[in-house]
C-alpha cells in the first residue's frame, strides 16, 4: 500500500480530515493484488465502477493503488476495445458489453493526469482510451444516440439510455482533452460528442423512458450537456421528486429508498452548476450512510432506517463521497473535471432535418431532459412484491424490471442473471434463466415488484 500524501483534507464541518483518510484505507484494502478493486469484501468487479474507485484512490494519495487498476484494465481489454460487464476474481461473470461502462476509462485516465500531472502514464495506457473509444463510436446512431449495450451473444441493444449517453458524452470530451495534451488530433470524436451532446440536451425522446430513476434527472447536468440556466431549471424542477428532504437523494423516485453514491452525485452535479449552498446541504446527508470503519451503506430504506439492500456497503458508494468532497472543497489538480467549463466546449452537431437549428448549427434551447435514463449500476427498491407471475403478467408494462421466478413468486435480484461461461462464475450466485446467458426469467411492471435489480442499468 503507498504512502499517503494527499491534500484532501475534508469538507469543514461535515467531514474530516481523518474521516477522508478512514475511507481511502478502506477503499484501498479491497483492492486485490492484480489490481482489480471489487464492491466488497468477496465481491465483484465491474470497470465503470472500478474506474470510479481508482479516481477517489488518486485524489486521496494512493497513487500505486491508481496506477495498478488502470493496468489491470489494460491487461483485461477485449480485442474490441469493450471489457465485459462484471468479473468475479479472474473469471468473467457477466458477459454484457455496455458502452458506457467501456467510455469511462476515458474519465479517469484524464482525472489522473489533472490529480498528478503524470502525463507519461497516460501516454502509457492512450492506446487504452483510443481502442475503447473506437468501440463506443461504433454503436453511435445516425440521431446522436448511442446504444447501451451488446448482449452476451454479442447482439446490440436497439436502444439507447439517458444516463448512460450522458457519462458517455462527458467520457468523450474527457478523450479529447487527454488527446491534446499528448499532442493527439481526435477530430472523429468531437465531432461525435457533438453529435452526442445534442441528442442529450434536445431530444429526451431519443431515449428509453426511465423516467422514475434520479440519475436521469441530474446525470445531463453532471456530464455538461445541460448547463448554465437550463441546468438550474432541470435540477430544480424535479427536486421534490427525487430528493427526500432531510435524508438524501432517492435512487427511484416512487421509493423512499435514498442511495449515498445518487446523494454524492447530485453534489457534483450541484457543484458544476455552482449551487454551492445547495451542494454543501446535500453533502451533509451522506453522513447518515457512514459506517464506523470508514465504508458507506449502499442505501437506506425509510420509514427505518434500515440498510438496502441488506447490510451492503460499496466501494463505489464511498469513491462518490470522497469524489463530491473533492469537488465541493477544490482540493486536487482534478476536483473540477466535472465542473462545467473546466473542460474545452464542442460545437453541438444536430442531426440532419433537426428543427429549430440555427444555420450552422447554432444551440437550441434545451428541453428538460425527462423520458430517459440508465445507470452504470441497476438498481432495486424496497417496494411490494408481486404475489405471484400471473400477477407479474397481467401488469400493465411500461418501465419494465427484471426478476427472477422461483416457486410461484417474483424474486427480485441484485443483479442481472448472467455468466460469461459455461453455466459457472455467475454473478452472486443467480443461475442462468432459462439456459440464456444474461437473460432474466420474466419481466414485470413496476407497479408490482419489490423494485428494480441493481446491475449496471444500461
Amino acid at each position: 500500500m503507498s504512502a499517503i500524501t494527499s491534500d484532501l483534507g475534508g469538507v469543514p464541518g461535515l467531514l474530516t480530515a481523518e474521516a477522508v483518510a478512514q475511507t481511502a484505507a478502506h477503499l484501498a484494502s479491497l483492492q486485490r493484488s492484480n489490481g482489480q478493486l471489487v464492491w466488497f469484501p468477496g465481491g465483484h468487479c465491474d470497470p465503470w465502477n472500478h474506474v470510479e474507485v481508482a479516481m477517489a484512490l488518486t485524489v486521496t494519495g494512493y497513487r500505486d493503488e491508481a496506477r495498478a487498476a488502470y493496468r489491470w484494465l489494460a491487461q483485461r481489454q477485449l480485442g474490441d476495445g469493450s471489457w465485459f460487464n462484471y468479473y468475479r476474481g479472474d473469471a468473467v461473470a457477466d458477459a454484457r458489453l455496455d458502452t458506457n461502462v467501456c467510455a469511462y476509462v476515458a474519465a479517469g485516465l484524464f482525472h489522473y493526469v489533472l490529480a498528478t500531472g503524470d502525463v507519461d502514464f497516460a501516454a502509457e495506457h492512450f492506446a487504452v482510451v483510443d481502442r475503447a473509444i473506437a468501440f463506443v463510436l461504433r454503436w453511435q446512431q445516425d440521431d446522436g444516440t448511442v446504444r447501451w449495450s451488446l448482449d452476451s451473444a454479442g447482439r446490440p441493444e436497439s436502444y439507447a439510455l439517458l444516463t448512460g449517453s450522458s457519462s458517455i458524452y462527458h467520457s468523450l470530451r474527457c478523450a479529447l482533452a487527454l488527446a491534446e495534451r499528448l499532442d493527439l488530433e481526435r477530430p472523429a470524436w468531437a465531432e461525435a460528442a457533438g453529435r452526442l451532446g445534442h441528442a442529450v440536451a434536445h431530444h429526451p425522446g431519443a431515449f428509453a423512458p426511465k423516467n422514475e430513476f434520479a440519475m436521469d434527472w441530474y446525470y445531463p447536468v453532471l456530464s455538461g450537456a445541460l448547463t448554465g440556466e437550463p441546468g438550474v431549471r432541470r435540477l430544480r424542477d424535479g427536486w421534490d421528486r427525487h430528493v427526500m428532504s432531510s435524508y438524501g437523494v432517492r435512487c427511484v423516485s416512487t421509493n423512499d429508498w435514498v442511495t449515498a453514491a445518487e446523494t454524492a452525485e447530485c453534489v457534483i452535479a450541484l457543484d458544476a452548476l455552482g449551487l454551492t449552498s445547495e451542494a454543501l446541504d446535500l453533502f451533509d446527508l451522506t453522513g447518515r450512510h457512514r459506517r464506523d470503519d470508514g465504508a458507506y451503506w449502499t442505501g437506506l430504506a425509510y420509514p427505518g432506517p434500515v440498510t438496502f439492500p441488506d447490510r451492503e456497503a460499496t466501494s463505489y458508494t464511498a469513491a462518490a463521497v470522497l469524489l463530491a468532497a473533492d469537488a465541493l472543497t477544490s482540493t486536487s489538480g482534478a476536483s473540477a473535471l466535472f465542473r462545467h467549463g473546466a473542460l474545452a466546449p464542442v460545437v453541438a452537431r444536430p442531426e440532419p432535418g433537426c428543427r429549430g437549428v440555427r444555420a450552422g448549427g447554432g444551440p437550441l434551447r434545451p428541453g428538460d431532459g425527462r423520458g430517459a435514463g440508465d445507470r452504470r449500476r441497476r438498481r432495486r427498491s424496497p417496494r411490494r412484491a408481486a404475489s405471484s407471475l400471473q400477477d407479474a403478467q397481467r401488469a400493465d408494462v411500461v418501465d419494465v424490471v427484471e426478476a427472477v421466478v422461483e416457486g410461484g413468486q417474483v424474486d427480485l435480484v441484485r443483479r442481472s442473471p448472467a455468466v460469461g461461461g459455461v453455466g459457472e462464475d455467475d454473478v452472486d450466485q443467480q443461475a442462468a434463466a432459462d439456459g440464456h446467458l444474461g437473460r432474466p426469467r420474466a419481466i414485470v411492471g413496476p407497479r408490482d415488484v419489490v423494485g428494480v435489480p441493481a446491475v449496471d442499468e444500461e
